[in-house]
């Protein structure tokens, strides 16, 4: 037996099962109480979502070192009578603004209320600490103040936004993002589980492993996040959920399947599902590593939280690869042929994929494969025409949500009365001696209504300004430049510019810089991934051609659903480079798995006749597997987050185009096409007999 046979067959001997259920039996008790203390290590401050050199960065770390010790997000109260403010309202509001100190969290000084010009609304401006928990303090304290101004306010319209209010509705669109995700995931995996197998049992097996996977994981997460300044947000720890939950599924059905078919051949479950592991396992082990390999190159992006997203997720991804090639394995032999009940893969019994419905799909597309490559190609190439319609450049306030909740009504009420800038103001900071003459540069930019009274702090000075615009607006954005080069300019007066406008504009075009090195940067890694699998060089080129092509095709699609359907008002600046990571590593996992038991077939019947038993093979359960991954991600459109619903719609639609298209039609038709070439220049690439004389041959 040959080492790696051995290596295999370490999770199913006859003794090493019970060491294997063992151990994990002891990772699962220590990690359970561990994983439930991630979502408090979880990081949601400011910092851990920006790119840490933007200059709006360093802003805020020198605000709080100097003038802020404690983090504060200002939440404004707004109110509103089109008739007229009555003196009876300012009263109310002079009463409400004494009453908001007793909010849980507030700070002083509370700002207002404070008079519009046309006389129709006032505002107040409460200061909200936030500190170390992020945005978990606003909640509480925004309610609060929502129910003291809308108490008695005699037909006199009330909200709360600005950054507290705002920061308050997302806090409440991620609360219980963990518990929400994962109920959701598991009923979509236990549903598409019971579909595939059609058994009442099978299914259990692995959904508890891709369980024991998340708590596990999960745990080592926290520990790193606790103990070596590992980042973990809402974002990040969301995702995991998905991503294992569904990787790992996908692991386990390639690995039953096989299984499955092995038992059928032997008689002996152990050494059946030793064979399993030794030929399904390569593959299996290939794919997570494209996954991996990728999410790590996440760590060279310049925005924190794409940054803190891939170690996460690479860890999950690990983890979930160790319990289905050893955890899983023990299980499943434990347990005996039984569990497959009622369709039992009994030791010589004829294997149905050989004579099945992608059996005959390989078979047709093998009579006319250039046609069925070329027309695949120029449908995809199509649908990539929706990119037009792409609009990654950031979402409004607004447009974050999907739908409309009080702070952003506040907002366009706000913007009615005052000057649109008012409830998000630039922080400017200088040195004290230089700060008269950058507030002179400030007030006389254009796009800037007013600035505040600098207080100055260890030789520095802090003021703020009012723009005329919405703060999330392009031309709020122009301020910010404009500003910045105008202090910038001030000789001797170190002088910086953030603020929210300024983080939006700083985040933006470090998302539009991690795209531009991050994309290349996973290719190329995959690339090698791929040719060390296959040895060979025109398999991976024609690989990586084809996901490009279903990305492009996926995010065509979706840019045109969420423009004409959804009607959402753009993307995120990062959405082109989650979807692309997450469909070039999960995407090519089907490649992964149907191109090494096609290279399997091939060695033993030539490349062409291979192709077709490789689809016959792996069709089922690559199909399964699309699904139950498609699915796990839409499941992300649950949220109130126009962001993770237009990751999770097109990670799904792409994930769907790899399963059925991509891999089934156009991959098969390329390989049979290519015939022998496609391993150039291994030995596989040497013409075989059955090559040469299939009459499937395209000349």
């Amino acid at each position: 037996m040959s080492p790696t046979r051995r290596l295999a067959s370490l999770p199913c001997g006859r003794r090493s099962k019970w060491v294997v259920l063992a151990v994990w039996l002891l990772l699962v008790l220590v990690a359970g109480p561990l994983a439930g203390k991630l979502s408090g290590a979880e990081d949601n401050q400011a910092s851990s979502w920006l790119p840490g050199s933007a200059e709006s960065t360093k802003v805020l770390a020198e605000q709080q070192h100097l003038f802020q010790p404690v983090q504060t997000f200002d939440a404004v109260v707004v109110y509103e009578r089109p008739g007229g403010i009555t003196d009876a309202d300012r009263a109310k509001a002079a009463q409400d603004a004494a009453a908001f100190a007793a909010a849980p969290h507030v700070t002083t000084p509370i700002t207002g209320p404070v008079p519009s010009t046309d006389g129709q609304a006032l505002q107040t401006v409460v200061p909200i600490a936030v500190g170390a928990t992020g945005w978990n303090n606003l909640t509480p304290a925004v309610d609060k103040l929502r129910a003291v101004a809308s108490e008695g306010s005699d037909g006199m319209v009330t909200h709360v936004t600005g950054p507290g209010g705002v920061g308050a509705d997302q806090a409440k669109a991620f609360e219980g993002i963990d518990s929400t995700l994962l109920t959701a995931t598991v009923a979509v995996v236990v549903i598409l589980l019971l579909l595939t197998y059609r058994s009442p049992v099978l299914w259990i097996f692995p959904l508890l492993c891709a369980g024991v996977s998340l708590a596990v994981s999960q745990a080592v997460i926290y520990l790193l996040a606790d103990h070596a300044g590992l980042t973990v947000n809402a974002q990040s720890a969301g995702i995991l959920i998905v991503l294992v939950l569904g990787a790992g599924t996908d692991y386990a059905l390639l690995l039953t399947a096989r299984y499955r078919e092995e038992l059928r051949r032997h008689e002996d479950r152990h050494e059946a599902m030793g064979l399993a592991l030794h030929r399904a396992g390569p593959a299996i082990f290939a794919s997570s590593a494209t996954v991996v390999v990728s999410m790590l190159c996440l760590t060279v992006a310049e925005m924190n939280s794409t940054r803190g997203l891939g170690p996460v997720c690479a860890i999950g991804v690990l983890v979930a690869l160790a319990a289905m090639l050893t955890l899983l394995p023990a299980l499943l032999v434990i347990v005996g042929r039984w569990v497959f009940w009622p369709v039992r893969p009994d030791y010589g019994t004829a294997d149905p994929t050989r004579t099945g419905r992608w059996s005959q799909i390989g078979t047709a597309i093998s009579k006319r494969p250039r046609q069925v490559w070329f027309g695949t190609g120029v449908l995809l190439g199509v649908c990539s025409l929706g990119l037009i319609a792409l609009n990654a450049n950031g979402l409004t306030v607004a447009g974050t949500f999907t739908g409309k909740p009080d702070s952003v009504v506040g907002q366009q009420v706000l913007a009615r009365h005052f000057p649109a800038g008012t409830g998000d103001p630039l922080s400017v900071i200088s040195n004290e001696a230089g700060a008269p003459e950058v507030r002179r540069a400030v007030d006389a930019t254009p796009g800037i209504s007013a600035t505040s009274t600098p207080v100055t702090a260890g030789g520095r000075a802090f003021f703020q300004a009012t723009a005329t615009d919405r703060p999330d607006s392009a031309a709020a954005k122009d301020t910010v430049d404009r500003v910045r080069t105008a202090v910038h300019a001030v000789p001797g007066a170190d002088a910086k510019v953030g603020g929210g406008t300024a983080v939006v504009l700083d985040a933006g075009r470090a998302a539009t810089h991690d795209n531009k090195v991050i994309i290349p940067l996973v290719l190329g890694v995959v690339l090698l991934i791929l040719a060390a699998l296959l040895r060979a060089v025109v398999a991976p080129l024609v690989l990586i051609a084809t996901v490009v092509l279903s990305y492009a095709a996926a995010l065509g699609i979706s840019a045109f659903a969420f423009t004409h359907f959804f009607h959402f008002s753009g993307e995120d600046q990062a959405f082109p480079l989650f979807v692309f990571v997450f469909l070039v590593a999960l995407g090519i996992d089907y490649n992964i798995f149907l191109m090494t038991r096609v290279r399997e077939e091939a060695a033993k019947h030539g490349t062409r006749e291979g192709a077709v038993a490789g689809l016959a093979a792996t069709g089922g359960v690559i199909t399964s597997a699309g699904l139950i991954l498609a699915s796990t991600f839409a499941v992300l459109g649950t949220l109130p987050a126009v962001g993770f619903a237009e990751i999770g719609f097109a990670v799904a639609l792409g994930v769907l185009l790899d399963t059925l298209i991509v891999r089934s039609v156009l991959v098969t038709a390329l390989t049979i096409d290519l015939s022998h070439h496609m391993w150039w220049p291994s030995a596989l690439s040497r013409a075989t007999p059955s090559d040469a004389t299939d009459p499937a041959r395209v000349p």
